[in-house]
C-alpha cells in the first residue's frame, strides 16, 4: 500500500487537470526486463500524456534499458521503488540522440554546450517533475575519461575531448525550461553530469542520493533555485557546481540560489550506496589524495555571466574538496553568504576564492569582480598533506573586494619541509582555477593576494606537526581588519 500512497501524494502535486492522467509505460510496450530497449515505449507514453494536456508517466518496478528520453511540458516521470531507468550501451546501429549544433561552443567545454546527447533531455519546456523512489543507473553513459579515435570524434571548437557518435554523457539535461522539480531519486554512475540545467528558472532539487563518476549537479545560468537535502558523492569532479556559461548565446547570471542541508563526499563511486565509504581507487587516486580535490561545492569555472544572491548553509564535506568561488571569464560574483559548514578529510583547500582573467567569452568582455562575500562558522579538519590552506587571490589591478570571514577553524597536518616551497607564487591569471594551480603555498594557514577589504574575526589554525612557514602571507592587500585572530 505504501507505494500507492506515495504515487497518490505525488499526483496530488500536479496541476488539477492532470491528476487523473497516469500513463504506465508498460501499457505502451515497455518490458522492464533490462535487455529490451524501452525508450521508444517511454517516449510514446510521454507524448500521449502531453497530448492529453499533461500527466504522470509511471514506471513500475523493473529495469528499463533506454537511450534518449525526450521530455515534453506538463509531464511528471515517476519511478516506483524497484524501478531502474538504465542508460543502455550504444550499439553499431542504436544509441543516444546526437548533440545538437551550438554556435557558441567556443566559450565553454563540449559537455556544457549540448543537451540532446543525454538519457533524459528537455528544451524550452515548463512544468516538469522527475521523481520517485527508484534509481537512474547511467551504466551506458560516458564520463569523459575515454579515448576516441580521431575519425569518430564529434569535436568542439575548443578542441576538448568530445563524444563518439551514438554516445551519451549526461543523465538529465534541461535547457530554457521553467518550473522543474527533481526529487527523491537515486543516481548511480551517471557519466559526465548527473544534471545539466542551463537557463532553467524555478528549479527545485530535493532529497537526491547521487553516487557518480564526475559532476553531480551543474546549475548553469539558472534563476530561483533550491537544492536541499541531497547526498552527493563524486570522487572525480564537482559535487554541486554553479556555472554561468555562454552556452545560451548571451550573458545570463546565476541568481537567487539556496543550497542547504547537503552532504558532499569523494568516496569511490558506489561507496556511498554500499555504505563502505572506501577511498577512491585506480590510477587517478594517487594525485587526487594528496593534492587534487573533488566532491566539492564550486562556483565556476564557466563564468561568462555572473553569480548573484546565493546562500549556502548547513552542509557537510567528507574526503572532498571544500568551497571554491571563482570568476575567470568576466562575470561578477557578488552578494554570497556561506555559513555553518563542517569538513573532514579535506583534500585541496577548504576555501578558495579566485578572480582571474582567462576570458573565455566573446571579445570585448571585461574582467569581472568578486565582492560582498560573507563566510561564517566553518570547521575544517584538514588531515591531508598541508599544501594549500586558505587561498584568496585576485589579479593585479583587479582585487577581490569586501570579504568577511568569521568563525573559521582549520586543523591542518603541518610539518611541511620549507625546501619544498617555491620561491614565488605564480600569478597564473589565465590558468584553470584550482588550488593546485599556484603550487605549494608559502603560508601554512592563509595566502592573501590582490585583495581590497577583508575582515577576519575568530579565525584559527591548529596543526598536528610544527610548520615553519608563516601563518598568513599577504601580497597587495588593502584594508585588512583583524579581530580575535592571531596572524
Amino acid at each position: 500500500m505504501r507505494r500507492f500512497f506515495f504515487l497518490f501524494v505525488f499526483c496530488l502535486a500536479l496541476p488539477v487537470g492532470s491528476r487523473a492522467a497516469v500513463h504506465n509505460v508498460r501499457n505502451y510496450g515497455a518490458k522492464g526486463d533490462g535487455r529490451t530497449i524501452d525508450s521508444p515505449s517511454i517516449n510514446a507514453a510521454i507524448h500521449a500524456a502531453a497530448k492529453a494536456g499533461g500527466g504522470t508517466v509511471y514506471f513500475p518496478a523493473g529495469t528499463y534499458a533506454s537511450y534518449s528520453i525526450r521530455l515534453e511540458s506538463h509531464i511528471s516521470l515517476f519511478l516506483e521503488k524497484g524501478a531502474v531507468l538504465l542508460a543502455a550501451k550504444p550499439t553499431a546501429t542504436e544509441g543516444y540522440d546526437a548533440p545538437e549544433p551550438c554556435p557558441w561552443d567556443d566559450y565553454q567545454d563540449f559537455g556544457h554546450s549540448h543537451w540532446k546527447n543525454s538519457l533524459i533531455w528537455g528544451i524550452g519546456l515548463e512544468d516538469i517533475t522527475i521523481g520517485g523512489d527508484g534509481m537512474i543507473d547511467g551504466e551506458g553513459l560516458l564520463d569523459g575519461n575515454y579515448a576516441v579515435p580521431e575519425e569518430l570524434r564529434i569535436k568542439s571548437k575548443l578542441g576538448d575531448l568530445a563524444l563518439p557518435a551514438g554516445q551519451g554523457n549526461k543523465a538529465i539535461s534541461l535547457k530554457d525550461c521553467r518550473g522543474v522539480t527533481i526529487r527523491d531519486l537515486t543516481f548511480y554512475r551517471c557519466g559526465h553530469f548527473v544534471l545539466l540545467a542551463t537557463g532553467v528558472d524555478n528549479l527545485n532539487v530535493h532529497d537526491l542520493v547521487i553516487d557518480s563518476n564526475r559532476d553531480g549537479l551543474d546549475i548553469d545560468a539558472c534563476k530561483n533555485v533550491r537544492v536541499t537535502g541531497c547526498l552527493v558523492n563524486t570522487p572525480w569532479d564537482d559535487g554541486i557546481v554553479l556555472k554561468s556559461s555562454y552556452a545560451l548565446g548571451y550573458y545570463r547570471d546565476v541568481e537567487n540560489v539556496v543550497i542547504s542541508d547537503c552532504a558532499l563526499s569523494g568516496y569511490e563511486t558506489g561507496a556511498l550506496l554500499d555504505g563502505s565509504r572506501r577511498l577512491p581507487e585506480g590510477p587517478r587516486a594517487v594525485n587526487r589524495l594528496d593534492r587534487r580535490a573533488a566532491g566539492r561545492i564550486k562556483f565556476g569555472t564557466e563564468s561568462s555571466g555572473g553569480y548573484k544572491n546565493v546562500a549556502i548553509t548547513n552542509c557537510t564535506f567528507d574526503l572532498s574538496g571544500g568551497v571554491l568561488l571563482e570568476s575567470m571569464d568576466g562575470g561578477d560574483l557578488e552578494d554570497v553568504v556561506i555559513s555553518n559548514l563542517t569538513m573532514r578529510r579535506v583534500v585541496g583547500a577548504p576555501l578558495f576564492i579566485r578572480l582571474g582573467a582567462r576570458m573565455r567569452s566573446p571579445q570585448g568582455r571585461e574582467i569581472g569582480h568578486i565582492r560582498r562575500v560573507r563566510i561564517s562558522d566553518i570547521n575544517a579538519v584538514y588531515d591531508t598533506p598541508p599544501y594549500y590552506g586558505i587561498i584568496i587571490s585576485g589579479i593585479s589591478g583587479h582585487p577581490v573586494e569586501d570579504i568577511s570571514i568569521r568563525g573559521l577553524h582549520v586543523h591542518a597536518a603541518g610539518g611541511l619541509d620549507p625546501a619544498a616551497v617555491p620561491e614565488t607564487v605564480p600569478e597564473g591569471e589565465k590558468k584553470y582555477p584550482d588550488p593546485w594551480m599556484f603550487g605549494i603555498m608559502p603560508a601554512k594557514g592563509m595566502f592573501l593576494r590582490h585583495v581590497d577589504g577583508i575582515a577576519l574575526d575568530d579565525v584559527r589554525f591548529t596543526f598536528d606537526t610544527p610548520d615553519s612557514r608563516p601563518l598568513v602571507l599577504q601580497e597587495d592587500v588593502l584594508n585588512l581588519t583583524v579581530n580575535q585572530t592571531i596572524l
